[in-house]
This record gives structure tokens, C-alpha cells and sequence, in this order.
């Protein structure tokens, strides 16, 4: 199996997000994109009562393609989300196909020398990278090639959703139905979520 992992807090899961995995999908021919919600995102605060719905709204997002898959891999663990113990336990539950193919952004690509076993890491997956920018300086990631990070850029079009500025919309009662799907906005509605 061709296995894709998309990883995120998805705080919440937004229309961006699901058109990266779109994307995924169509180039690269993915059997599966695995979405899965970091339970305690390490460098990330969080409140723990959010944790159970981010993925409750992960679920309803995705639904509606039968190629995405949202695991709660990291709420059974209930440590830490390290990226690094959740590719190990990839290895174990999926016949994979190759190496582990991993969805990020610019922005968090930036830190992944930092990242926890980063060395261990980089041998389980390839990185497909999506620009968080409008402007990409793909010679600064140059560096990364040779120490062992294996990865490439994507020609998706960027796209300047934040999570921070949704949840400040919603907040404010501001329209976000170009910004998230009809199931994620009545779930968001139904259980009174980010109005503090």
C-alpha cells in the first residue's frame, strides 16, 4: 500500500487542508492519506478538552472521500505527539509500500532538525512539502538534501489560511463557509466551540 500521512493539530480542520490532500491524492497515487490529529502537539499549547473534538471534526471533513483515513493513533498513546513514535507504529499496523510519504509545510520543514529523533526520523519518511509562503526560497532547505532529509516541494498554489485567524472569526461570529465545510461549521456550532 502507498501510504501518505497527514499530520496536524487541525485546530480546526479547514478547506486548505483538505485540498492539500486532495492533491496528494490526485499526483502521487496514494492508495490512503492518513489524516492524524497530534493528541498533545509537543511544541504546540493546547487545551485538553479540544482533543477529542478536533478529531470528531477530522472525522466529518473527511468523510465524504473514501481514501482518507483519520487515525487516533497518538489519542491512544496519550503522550506527547512525536511524529517520530507514530511512524514506527505506521510501520507495524499498515502493509506499506516503500517508504512513508509525510505532508508539511514550509513553515514547521523550517524547524525539522529540531524535531524529536529527528534522525531516526528522517530514514522512516519521504517528505512531500507544501509552501506556507508567498514567496518560496527553496535554497534555504538546500541543506536538509545533505543531511539526509529526502523530500519535495509540491506546485500546489499557495493558500493563506490560518488556523488562528478561523477560531478569531469564529469568535466573532464572522462567515467562514468558504473557509470550512458545512459539517465541521455545525459541529463548531452545535458544541459551542472557540467563543473563549
Amino acid at each position: 500500500m502507498k501510504l501518505c500521512v497527514f499530520q496536524g493539530t487541525f485546530n480546526p480542520i479547514h478547506k486548505a487542508h483538505l485540498q492539500m490532500a486532495e492533491y496528494v491524492l490526485k499526483n502521487y497515487g496514494f492508495d490512503k492519506i492518513v489524516f492524524i490529529p497530534a493528541y498533545k502537539p509537543p511544541h504546540k499549547d493546547y487545551k485538553s478538552d479540544m482533543c477529542l473534538h478536533r478529531l470528531n471534526m477530522v472525522k466529518l471533513a473527511t468523510a465524504y472521500n473514501p481514501h482518507f483515513e483519520v487515525s487516533d493513533i497518538e489519542f491512544k498513546n496519550e503522550g506527547k505527539s512525536y511524529s517520530y513514535l507514530t511512524a514506527l507504529e505506521l510501520y507495524k499496523q499498515y502493509n506499506i509500500d516503500g517508504k512513508i510519504k509525510f505532508i508539511i509545510g514550509t513553515d514547521a520543514f523550517e524547524k525539522i532538525e529540531n524535531w524529536y529523533e529527528t534522525d531516526k526520523f528522517k530514514q522512516l519518511v519521504d517528505f512531500i512539502v507544501f509552501v506556507r509562503e508567498n514567496k518560496l526560497e527553496k535554497e534555504k532547505f538546500e541543506h536538509l538534501k545533505a543531511k539526509g532529509y529526502n523530500f519535495e516541494f509540491t506546485n500546489m498554489n499557495f493558500i493563506d489560511i490560518s488556523s488562528t485567524e478561523l477560531r478569531e472569526k469564529i469568535r466573532n461570529n464572522l462567515p467562514v463557509d468558504d473557509i470550512i465545510t458545512e459539517e465541521v461549521k455545525g459541529y463548531i456550532q452545535k458544541n459551542g466551540l472557540y467563543k473563549s
